[in-house]
């Protein structure tokens, strides 16, 4: 029988701005197991000074304890999946994300973001955050419809990277900042240690496509994962599904690469599901699937590519 796991923001399983394959595993479960991960976002410095925000005594408690390890996002775990090595596929089934606290943050900040010589001046934006409703209030008057997913999720990189930044996406997935990763999708993360080692974070409330100025609506979520060690399936980046759409990335300096890298990984996916020739998958691509700008903002650019199932298996 499946167990179920809940893993608490503490400073003790928490890791901040890094991924690192020497991190010892928070909790360790079984392939088809589910664990809630409760997550934290932001420092300090954009905690709200305004009446009527909940402040979470468990995101005081990292700030006063966990070192920063260079302005990255705080992730809770890692959780190890017995049995995971390098070379199987995790496959982790996104079954509920909730917001923990009602306002979320979104900043510009100098130098960064997708016009940075626009947009000199820092800014902090603290938006309310209706539970009840599920709208974001924003200040000139619009309530916009939220669509909650975590920016980060991702399996520990290989040990020979050493400690790597959470803010560049890589292979091993981290801060895709795909905001078709929410609730009912499920995303596949190459494995490249034993137990394969995810964690998650940089929970948003809504984003865009691109996240253009660095960030979306930022704020603490909980995240239910199923997590399942696929010993047939061999990948070389992160893939993902929704009930409707396949879905693949691509994630580079260059917009432009990523997006050819995207498309290889959907010519690729197309061929493992179906008997179509390359040429056959690369014009399915060209008629029916969407290449969309994940992000923009975060040194490595994403793209990812979306086919409808239906364009695919009729």
């Amino acid at each position: 029988m499946p167990a179920h796991h809940t893993v608490d923001p503490t400073p003790s399983t928490v890791h901040w701005s890094i991924f690192d394959a020497a991190l010892k595993p928070v909790l360790e479960i079984d392939s088809g197991d589910t664990v809630t991960l409760h997550t934290v976002s932001g420092g300090p410095d954009i905690l709200p000074k305004e009446p009527g925000f909940e402040i979470l005594p468990d995101h005081l408690e990292i700030h006063a304890k966990v070192a920063n390890g260079g302005g990255g996002h705080i992730m809770t775990g890692p959780v190890a999946v017995r049995g995971a090595k390098p070379g199987h596929v995790l496959e982790v089934r996104i079954k509920e994300v909730k917001l923990r606290q009602n306002w979320g943050w979104n900043r510009i900040r100098p130098l960064s973001g997708a016009l940075p010589e626009d947009f000199p001046d820092m800014r902090l934006l603290h938006i309310p955050l209706d539970k009840e409703k599920q709208v974001a209030n924003l200040p000139w008057g619009v309530d916009l419809p939220l669509s909650p997913f975590f920016g980060v999720m991702g399996v520990a990189p290989p040990k020979e990277w050493g400690r790597i930044t959470s803010v560049i996406p890589r292979s091993h997935g981290g801060n895709l900042d795909n905001k078709e990763l929410g609730a009912g999708c499920t995303l596949y993360l190459p494995v490249f240690n034993e137990g394969a080692l995810f964690s998650a974070g940089d929970g948003h409330a809504a984003q865009g496509d691109g996240e253009v100025c660095v960030t979306a609506i930022e704020t603490c979520l909980s995240g239910t994962f199923e997590l399942h060690l696929r010993k047939d399936m061999t990948l070389l980046m992160p893939r993902a599904e929704t009930a409707t759409h396949y879905i693949t990335h691509g994630i580079d300096p260059v917009l432009d690469n990523a997006a050819k890298q995207a498309l290889r990984e959907m010519i690729a996916l197309i061929q493992e599901k179906s008997n179509l020739s390359k040429e056959d998958a690369y014009t399915l691509c060209s008629i029916a699937a969407d290449l969309r700008v994940s992000q923009i903002v975060n040194v490595h650019k994403g793209i990812h590519v979306m086919l409808a199932k239906s364009a695919l298996h009729g």
